[in-house]
């Protein structure tokens, strides 16, 4: 692992940004904090490019400009001058479609690029580009084959975005201290919730304050999740340090908050039942989720589509969300790396009666071999006041969503 191929070719390509670059790194949350930063640029009046992964069904969706998918024809000629400019390099997929997006982007008239960071940080192909202002949202555990045993070692292969002189937004509640020990003593203008800015509020409508701003009567962003006022308050803290170059109003961050739309981020679909869409794939995202489920309205049965890559602490997963389900259908993925929905069950299995839900004898479950599949199962075993939350892997969201947003109709079973 190394950034050394990564920059030849960007040399290379002569692949550069004129204007202010925002990359944004972290275990959860990096996307929902993509999004609101590009919705508030856009509210601004600012000309945005965005570079986000994974995609859920199409890979074009890792590509947008002043808010639209780009087309897989204009992403091409960026994909053939890589081609030719790597020569004998080899680059796997993620520093070869980096670089092209990247290319497309710095070609675009914009005012503002934003890159989500991959896996880490230090050595992830979007480190080659000097962020003008870095973000870590929440480090949490994974990944640790590449990262590191724990949050500091994970902490400290996220902090390599940062830049001297630059502000980095931390927006995990409780940084590991290797971030914050990093950013010391690389001289990066760090800026830290809870220090730096906050955020508070009441039902209705919250508030945030940074080092010279403030805004008040904000009402809640438009993702639903107990996690996104926090993902929320990194986003105006960039603002806030990026002000000079990228002033923005409180109507722009108003709205932007409004109209934000996220596919699979605790994305509810209404219908009989009650369709829950999320992403969360690692134990702290889950436990997000399940936090975020326990606020919804009462649904007599939960009935869960789960999938996800082998190398997860899956056994947590079961932990953290096995007390809101009633019913589980586990579902094959279409890649190697992921548990089959037999190791699924075998696990789950293994770990019953630890993990049943209070006040149910017995858990159903069931194997499929795919995600529509698992929903469609699912569908007939729910009521029509129940909740189907499908979660996991972006694969398994991706896998019901790439007919299109299911609308569901159940009919009563007795």
């Amino acid at each position: 692992m190394g950034l050394h191929r990564v920059e030849q070719v960007r040399a290379r390509l002569d692949l550069t940004f004129a204007v202010p670059v925002i990359a944004v790194a972290g275990t959860n949350g990096k996307g929902s904090t993509c999004a609101m930063l590009e919705s508030i640029a856009l509210r601004a009046g600012y000309r945005v490019g965005l570079y986000s992964k994974p995609h859920l069904v199409h890979f074009e969706e890792r590509c947008r400009v002043n808010g639209e998918m780009v087309s897989a024809a204009a992403l091409l000629p960026h994909f053939e001058a890589v081609e030719r400019s790597r020569g004998d390099i080899g680059l796997t997929y993620f520093e070869f479609t980096t670089l092209a997006i990247a290319r497309l982007l710095s070609q675009e008239p914009l005012d503002l690029v934003i890159l989500e960071v991959g896996l880490g940080g230090r050595l992830d192909a979007v480190n080659v580009f000097d962020a003008d202002c870095a973000v870590i949202t929440s480090i949490a555990l994974d990944h640790l084959e590449y990262l590191g045993p724990d949050r500091e070692s994970i902490g400290r292969e996220k902090a390599g975005i940062m830049r001297a002189g630059r502000p980095v937004i931390v927006s995990d509640p409780v940084p590991p201290h290797s971030v914050i020990a990093y950013a010391r003593e690389l001289g990066a203008d760090l800026r830290l919730l809870g220090i730096d800015f906050n955020h508070a509020g009441d039902p209705q409508q919250w508030a945030w304050a940074g080092r010279h701003k403030r805004y008040n009567g904000l009402a809640y962003p438009g993702l639903r999740g107990a996690n996104q006022l926090i993902n929320a308050s990194g986003a105006l803290a960039v603002f806030e340090a990026l002000g000079d170059r990228l002033p923005i109003t409180a109507q722009a961050v108003r709205q932007g908050f409004a109209m934000l739309d996220l596919p699979g981020r605790f994305q509810i679909v209404p219908g009989q039942p009650t369709l829950v869409l999320d992403v969360a794939h690692n134990p702290h995202a889950v436990a997000a989720l399940a936090q975020s489920l326990d606020r919804m309205g009462f649904h007599p049965r939960t009935h869960a589509v789960f999938g996800v890559m082998h190398d997860k602490d899956i056994t947590a997963i079961f932990q953290r969300m096995a007390p809101m389900v009633d019913s589980w259908c586990f579902t094959d993925l279409p890649t190697a790396r992921a548990a089959t929905a037999t190791q699924l069950h075998t696990l789950f299995e293994s770990l019953v009666p630890n993990l049943k839900k209070p006040g149910v004898d017995a858990v159903e479950v069931s194997e499929h071999s795919d995600p529509h599949t698992a929903l469609t199962h699912a569908l007939t075993r729910a009521n029509p006041a129940d909740r189907i939350v499908v979660f996991g892997s972006f694969l398994t969201v991706g896998g019901v969503l790439k007919h299109g947003l299911p609308r569901l109709g159940s009919a009563h079973r007795p």
